[in-house]
């Protein structure tokens, strides 16, 4: 037995036929070029559709801040309102609880004399 190692195979010249059919199919760098041309422009068009969901969605988003910004300040000038109703109630409540005290407890004398 030959311990030796095995040589390398040389490839024979490709046949004519095999010449024809590569010519027809295109150099093997020509079709990995086009190829990757292929997938670039895929993924244009990838990245287009993209941009073009992720500006309709910020447009959307964009709209419904503007809508809650025009809530939060509807419901801050209600806040206003009903702080100045209840000031107002208060003063009212402040004003009465006074009118009872002069009226029905300073200068009744029965109120101060003492009870049998």
């Amino acid at each position: 037995m030959n311990q030796r190692a095995p040589e390398k195979v040389i490839p024979f010249a490709p046949s004519p036929r095999e010449q024809r059919q590569t010519q027809a199919d295109g150099d093997p760098i020509d079709r990995s070029g086009a190829a990757i041309v292929s997938m670039l422009q895929e993924a244009v068009d990838v990245a287009k559709l993209n941009c073009e969901r992720a500006m309709d969605i910020a447009h959307k988003l964009s709209l419904q801040l503007r809508a809650a910004e025009d809530r939060i300040a509807q419901l801050e000038g209600e806040i206003h309102h009903y702080q100045e109703r209840a000031a107002r109630a208060e003063k009212w409540m402040h004003r009465i609880h006074s009118e009872i005290e002069d009226r029905f407890f300073k200068d009744n004398p029965a109120a101060n004399a003492p009870r049998r």
